[in-house]
């Protein structure tokens, strides 16, 4: 096998040879003066004879030199050519999907594999940023909402489902004459204390026409995943959204208690820049979307 060329070499090379100075070269590849030159004197001992003529501080090709520039700097082109069009194409596959934690907790990382499944050309990376913000500035493509569409009227908005919340408890304190007024009479209610949760448990009451529970008197979490696992260990009941413990409920963990109640303070919504509508991958998402959130 022939003894392979550096390819910092070569950069180094085509960069002084179009710079005239090491220094101005150095600057270009944002690397040390001494860096260039000691691949350019790497590459001339590889090949056994000089390339350039040195008067003081400028360096200029020789006559070999210009020979073997008219040679590599198209091939080094093509290079860089082919690698930024592989970087670009990847990134082109790849997209930046906005939600909510807890929905990336208990919806997204259960959902990770059917979505690989559906299209695994796709790259989601998932990103967390709460209230209001700008996708294009944030670089976010998709946002799923969970709330309403106010404060988003310069963006594509589609429903994706209505917002239900649901009682849920661990199966092990059902029996057939359970009820949702027996469950609060016999354990504690779990509360999530974070202002985008204060108004599950008057609105489920409401609907249910029974008594809302002492908030100081109940267990209370800071986050949803810490009151699921809470209700799944048997340490109360909980009324959540529906959407959010869709996997602990397939796998058995928990159960609904009664029938959804409509969230009329939320729901969940897909949301992207109109011209974003163009993105064939963008498309391919939301399309999914609307498979997932209307099982």
């Amino acid at each position: 096998m022939k003894r392979p060329i550096p390819l910092k070499s070569i950069y180094s090379f085509v960069a002084v040879a179009e710079t005239g100075s090491m220094t101005a070269a150095a600057k270009a590849l944002n690397v040390s003066h001494s860096a260039i030159s000691q691949a350019i004197k790497t590459l001339e001992s590889q090949i056994g004879q000089t390339l350039f003529i040195r008067q003081g501080r400028s360096v200029f090709l020789n006559a070999l030199g210009r020979h073997y520039y008219k040679r590599v700097a198209p091939a080094l082109e093509q290079i860089i050519v082919a690698t930024e069009k592989l970087i670009e194409q990847q990134q082109s596959q790849r997209l930046t999907l906005n939600m909510v934690n807890s929905l990336a907790m208990h919806w997204w990382i259960p959902s990770v594999d059917r979505f690989n499944r559906y299209a695994p050309e796709v790259d989601i990376r998932i990103s967390s940023l709460t209230g209001h913000f700008r996708m294009e500035v944030e670089g976010v493509d998709v946002a799923i909402i969970h709330g309403k569409t106010d404060d988003w009227s310069d963006y594509y908005c589609e429903l994706l489902a209505k917002d239900e919340l649901v009682m849920t408890a661990s199966p092990e304190l059902i029996n057939a004459q359970t009820t949702p007024e027996s469950l609060l009479m016999q354990h504690p209610a779990i509360f999530v204390s974070n202002d985008r949760r204060k108004y599950d448990w008057k609105v489920w009451c409401d609907m249910y026409q029974l008594p809302e529970p002492n908030y100081t008197h109940n267990l209370r979490f800071s986050a949803s995943i810490q009151a699921v696992q809470a209700t799944i260990r048997k340490l109360g009941v909980f009324v959540s959204h529906k959407q959010f413990i869709r996997d602990e409920v397939l796998q058995g963990s928990l159960v609904e208690v009664g029938s959804p109640v409509l969230n009329p303070y939320q729901d969940f919504y897909f949301a992207c820049q109109p011209d974003k509508l163009k993105n064939e991958n963008i498309l391919v998402l939301r399309n999914w979307l609307r498979q997932e959130f209307n099982q």
